[in-house]
């Protein structure tokens, strides 16, 4: 009697040769593994210039019916952050997402001129941006003082308290969004093509022909490509961690969340793929279809610079993007130390355009 035709093999089978076909495909090499280490190396031997947006809080003990609260503000390059108790603060303070605490106390009890301390509590995570950030108060309340009281006087001063956290580095900004980069060129780009030149040249319809089922098909291919992913994950974070000191808090924790965590955006991204792959019948038409839907990624994404700089309501739309919600996700598991189960937003995010990715692949998929 005949053995039984095993599906779980022949998808193994078809992982092992698309991986050894995408490890000697140039264009794979390059685009999913050679350019974001480019990207890592070139940005993390950068200066870590501050950013000209500095997040504040003003704790709920500080005076805010003073000149001195208005004048800090008011300034263009401080962005104070509302509605954040005391516990909350200090928790964004340790994981860099504010610059610091102000509390603005009035000291001049007993005297006839009013006078108001400044207190900024920062930590080691905003330190690229406390050094800007206490020159500009500083500044801002010398011009206070002269406008005020020319003969000398004072109307606020500033002192400095330093709490233990993180440093945050530009490596840790810009290395998840290498990760993120990777994945979307590896899903689209390689899955894409590699699909149309298999249904072009009739591979896939002999593949038909087999007992194989289209679920294991696609199991293969993911698996080729998850592998393929790992050696790129090895790759870059061994060079961003050792090299540049990209934060991981967790070790090799951390590495595996977030390898775990980038399965939605692999599948998210070859699906993605297989639709172009699918619909399209002109080979020319694949690489303009395809950077039309990863070069807007690429730029509004946040993977070389923060989407804060956008306008609101351009980054409104950002945040619903795949790659915007996968690289948040990844730093916050790298820096912050966020499990996977703290962010069901993410999450949420991510299962939902894994399902609907899912539902057009299956709908459009066809063998020739």
């Amino acid at each position: 009697m005949p053995d039984r035709y095993n599906n779980l093999k022949a998808s193994l089978a078809i992982a092992r040769a698309s991986l050894i076909s995408m490890l000697r495909s140039p264009t794979a090499v390059v685009f999913s593994l050679l350019f974001p280490v480019i990207f890592i190396v070139v940005f993390g031997s950068m200066v870590d210039n501050a950013s000209l947006k500095m997040k504040i809080a003003f704790t709920p003990e500080s005076d805010t019916g003073n000149v001195v609260y208005r004048t800090i503000s008011g300034i263009k390059m401080i962005e104070p952050q509302k509605g954040m108790s005391t516990e909350s603060m200090k928790d964004a303070l340790k994981k860099g997402q504010i610059t610091a605490m102000v509390e603005i106390g009035n000291d001049s009890v007993g005297k006839p001129i009013p006078h108001y301390k400044v207190l900024l509590t920062t930590g080691n995570a905003a330190a690229d941006k406390f050094t800007l950030l206490q020159s500009v108060i500083e500044e801002s309340i010398h011009r206070l003082n002269e406008k005020l009281y020319p003969q000398n006087r004072a109307a606020g001063s500033v002192a400095v308290n330093r709490v233990p956290g993180r440093v945050y580095r530009q490596i840790d900004f810009i290395l998840p969004g290498q990760l993120g980069f990777s994945l979307l060129m590896a899903g689209v780009f390689s899955s894409a093509f590699l699909f149309f030149n298999l249904r072009q040249s009739l591979v896939l319809k002999r593949i038909f022909a087999t007992p194989i089922t289209r679920s294991y098909l696609i199991l293969g291919e993911l698996i080729s490509r998850l592998l393929f992913q790992v050696i790129g994950f090895i790759i870059m974070i061994t060079l961003g961690h050792f090299a540049f000191d990209f934060t991981l808090v967790n070790g090799l924790a951390t590495f595996f969340e977030m390898l775990l965590f980038s399965l939605f955006g692999l599948l998210i991204f070859m699906g993605t793929g297989f639709i172009i792959s699918s619909l399209l019948r002109d080979e020319e038409s694949l690489s303009p279809v395809a950077n039309t839907i990863t070069l807007p990624q690429i730029l509004l994404c946040g993977l070389f610079f923060p989407i804060e700089n956008y306008p609101v309501w351009l980054q409104s739309f950002c945040k619903i993007l795949p790659l915007t919600i996968l690289v948040d996700g990844l730093r916050k598991i790298a820096f912050e130390g966020t499990h996977i189960a703290q962010m069901p937003i993410q999450l949420a995010g991510l299962f939902c355009w894994t399902i609907g990715i899912g539902m057009i692949t299956v709908k459009v998929f066809r063998w020739e």
